[in-house]
């Protein structure tokens, strides 16, 4: 029993050492789920279910509040969010507080063009490099 514990002690200090070694330890001065350090949030959302788009939204208005910049994408479905935003007034409110805080809203492009719309009163008409900017950029994204 004693060599067993040896040797698994000796195996975990090498272990520890090949880590140090590799910098494999989280030792880059971040440090995740601290509420006093902000972050990025970007947000895809590509539903245009009313509970689900609400609650989007209401996330990122209360990641605002913590002093996260947040950005959304509408995809697919979700850039049938201004149809939304006239039918429903709950999430109207939820659209004004996100833009009103200085939330940024993009949509895409060819997805208002598969549904013969121009582009949006309430988001910047975009393209898939700046999709890809949210994902790259960001620190956290989500998707609805």
């Amino acid at each position: 029993m004693r060599t067993f514990l040896l040797a698994v002690f000796t195996l975990l200090n090498v272990a520890a050492i090949q880590a140090q070694s590799l910098n494999l330890e989280p030792d880059n001065g971040v440090k995740y789920n601290d509420p006093q350090v902000p972050a990025s949030i970007g947000i895809v959302l590509y539903s245009n279910d009313v509970e689900t788009v609400f609650n989007a939204l209401r996330f990122a208005n209360y990641s605002q509040e913590w002093d996260n910049q947040v950005q959304i994408f509408l995809l697919g479905k979700g850039v049938e969010l201004e149809g939304l935003v006239k039918t429903n007034e709950d999430i109207k409110k939820q659209v004004d507080t996100f833009v009103g805080q200085g939330g940024v809203i993009m949509g895409c492009q060819t997805c208002f063009q598969n549904r013969k719309k121009d582009g949006s009163q309430i988001c910047k008409v975009a393209c898939i490099q700046d999709l890809y900017d949210l994902v790259k950029k960001n620190q956290i994204v989500l998707t609805f």
